[in-house]
């Protein structure tokens, strides 16, 4: 496996965990339709939850959360209807991002909520 493939699958761990941490129930991983991929399906409350999770060795290259561009984004929406056809009707949708920084400083995380 790639250094890069490793890198995304222990930022999307640590994902997991941090969201695990503040109460969240994490309903499913890695989901997949014919318009992409959902890192993280999870339910906070009442909510669910759509995440995406952007992981960097460093910000050499950016910060994480600068590559959730518009067009990511419209396709996260695309992506989060397409969840809630499959597994029917939802109470509440909200769509979050988490970077996580895994640099020589150590890991860093920052959910950011509701970006879509």
């Amino acid at each position: 496996m790639a250094r890069k493939d490793v890198l995304g699958r222990t930022g999307e761990q640590l994902a997991v965990d941090h969201l695990i941490d503040q109460g969240f129930e994490i309903i499913e991983r890695n989901w997949r339709c014919r318009d992409g991929e959902i890192d993280i399906v999870a339910r906070e409350g009442r909510t669910t939850v759509v995440v995406e999770v952007k992981t960097r060795g460093g910000t050499a290259y950016g910060h994480p959360l600068e590559a959730i561009t518009p067009v990511k984004l419209a396709r996260l929406r695309r992506l989060a209807g397409a969840w809630c056809a499959a597994h029917g009707p939802v109470t509440a949708l909200r769509i979050d991002a988490i970077a996580v920084v895994a640099g020589r400083a150590g890991i860093e995380i920052e959910h950011v909520r509701q970006v879509a």
